[in-house]
Formats: structure tokens, C-alpha cells, sequence
């Protein structure tokens, strides 16, 4: 192998990007974060969030950024979408190599280490993965913003929000829960009436819809807040059943809402809940590392 490549794993997401930097054996120098690069929020925004967080871990490392230096591999939420997947391949630099995959692929080879099983990958969106005998990927969900994405930040969210427009306008009684979203919409709006909701409404995105996610993990006693939670538990179930019929397969619930949300599974699977080895963006560095290997670094 090539000394001289630096490999970089890269879990890009809606609400933000994790990078790790290795030395050409994947041995790891440093870590950074950045915004987000999820496929679904631009490629050239995409681009700028791995850059910036590339740049901090050489920084970090105390190395230089040369791009032909660098094998990527890219954990990414939107690739599914052939256009995006194009657009982002066109407008990369001048890489030693790239690889690209779904957050989550790069999630099951992060958390199972590369063995079979299943994870449920719950963040700003949500996708479920298996790693089957083969070795292929079969996935669930991850359908996208605002129809799919079932357990999600931004599912949460966007039904949660609407325990605030009830309370405002009179529908529901403005409790703990509804001040503490309307103070998150007021802090982003400068106002905490119907009129700057509706403004906010009007702009809010996947990456918004899921930052009230944490709001309602917080006020988990609440009814409204307690009945979301309960079921996003049921549609976790929905689809670590849909991806492991035999019931045989360990399971990785992981990104930001994995913990939180891992009370809520129905008890049947709760004997087959595995913390994670590592993360989307260590699954990365292993896809790196094997486009380095396949275009002979």
C-alpha cells in the first residue's frame, strides 16, 4: 500500500458530518465534525461540510490537506438518488480515491465490524440495514423527508410541533411541552406567537424539524411527548422484523437517537439489542480502506 495515501471515513448526515482521519494502514489520527452533508441539503453544501471537516482533522493531526493524497469513503444519507450521487462524484476534487455508500452501509460495517446483523440508524432521518450472508446490504426505510424516515429526528418533530399550534391557537392547553417548543421556535425567530410558528413553518427543513427532537425526549412523561416516543418504538420493531424474519440477528440501534430511544422497542426484541463496535464514520475508514486496497494504494 501506498504510504504516502491518507484514508478518510466520512458519515454525513442531516445534521451534520463526522470525519475521521487514518494513516494508510487505517490506523486513526484524528477526528472532526462539521455541518451537515446529507445529499438532500445540496451537493455543493455536501462538499463544504466535508472540507471544512477534513481541513480540521489534518489541522488536528498536524498534517497538510492534499486532496491526491486522500481515499475517501463516504457514509451518506441521499445517495439513493442516482441525480444527487452524480452531482456529488462530479464536483469532487481530485481525490486518490472515493467511495461512496448509504450512511447506512457504512453504520452496519461500523457497528457490526463487518459480521451479519441488523442496525437502526436513527438520527436527523432514519434508515434500517442488514448485512446478510453474502454480504450484501439490504435496507428499510429511509425513504426521505417528510414521508418516511418513521422514528427519526425529524419524524419526531414534525409531529411534535403540532402540540405547539394546538396550544397557541386555543386547541390544547399550553403546558411545559408546548412552552418549550415555542421557546426553541422563538429563540430562531426572535418571537413566540402564532405569526412567527407559521414563519418558521414556512422555512423549516428536515435538519430544523429534527433539532425539537431532543425537546421531546426531554418532556418523555408528557402524554403527547410519551405517545410519539411509544411509537417510534413500534416502527423501529416494524423494521428490524422486516429485515430479520428469523429473529436470529443481533441488532445495533445507533446515531444520536439510538440510546434514547432504545426503552421504547417492544420487549421482544430487546434481547437482541447490541451496543455498536463503532460508528458510521469508523465504517468509513473500512470503506476507505478497501478502495485503497482495490485501486492498488
Amino acid at each position: 500500500m501506498n504510504t504516502d495515501f491518507f484514508l478518510i471515513g466520512i458519515d454525513g448526515g442531516g445534521s451534520g458530518t463526522r470525519v475521521v482521519l487514518g494513516d494508510a494502514q487505517g490506523r486513526e489520527l484524528a477526528q472532526a465534525a462539521s455541518g451537515p452533508s446529507g445529499l438532500g441539503l445540496g451537493v455543493e453544501r455536501a462538499w463544504q461540510a466535508i472540507a471544512a471537516g477534513c481541513g480540521e482533522a489534518f489541522a488536528s493531526a498536524g498534517k497538510a490537506l492534499d486532496w491526491s493524497r486522500c481515499v475517501l469513503g463516504c457514509g451518506l444519507a441521499g445517495v439513493n438518488n442516482r441525480d444527487w450521487l452524480a452531482a456529488f462524484r462530479a464536483q469532487a476534487p481530485a481525490l486518490a480515491g472515493l467511495a461512496v455508500e448509504s450512511d447506512a452501509y457504512t453504520t452496519l460495517l461500523g457497528a457490526h465490524g463487518g459480521a451479519r446483523g441488523v442496525i437502526v440508524a436513527l438520527g436527523t432521518g432514519s434508515v434500517a440495514a442488514v448485512l446478510d450472508g453474502e454480504g450484501e446490504c439490504r435496507q428499510v426505510s429511509g425513504y426521505g423527508f417528510p414521508s418516511g424516515d418513521e422514528a427519526s429526528g425529524a419524524w419526531l418533530g414534525l409531529r411534535a410541533i403540532v402540540h405547539a399550534q394546538h396550544a397557541l391557537d386555543g386547541r390544547g392547553p399550553i403546558d411545559e411541552f408546548a412552552r418549550a417548543l415555542v421557546a426553541h421556535i422563538g429563540a430562531h425567530t426572535g418571537a413566540h406567537d402564532r405569526d412567527s410558528l407559521v414563519v418558521w413553518l414556512c422555512e423549516a427543513n428536515q435538519t430544523a424539524y429534527a433539532r425539537l427532537a431532543p425537546i421531546v425526549i426531554a418532556h418523555r412523561a408528557h402524554p403527547f411527548a410519551a405517545r410519539l416516543l411509544g411509537e417510534a418504538g413500534i416502527e423501529v420493531g416494524k423494521m428490524i422484523a422486516a429485515l430479520d424474519p428469523s429473529a436470529s440477528l443481533p441488532v445495533a440501534l445507533c446515531g444520536g437517537l439510538g440510546a434514547p430511544l432504545r426503552e421504547y422497542v417492544p420487549q421482544i426484541y430487546q434481547a437482541r439489542l447490541r451496543e455498536p463496535l463503532a460508528d458510521s464514520a469508523h465504517g468509513g475508514l473500512q470503506l476507505a480502506r478497501r478502495e485503497a486496497a482495490r485501486i492498488g494504494g
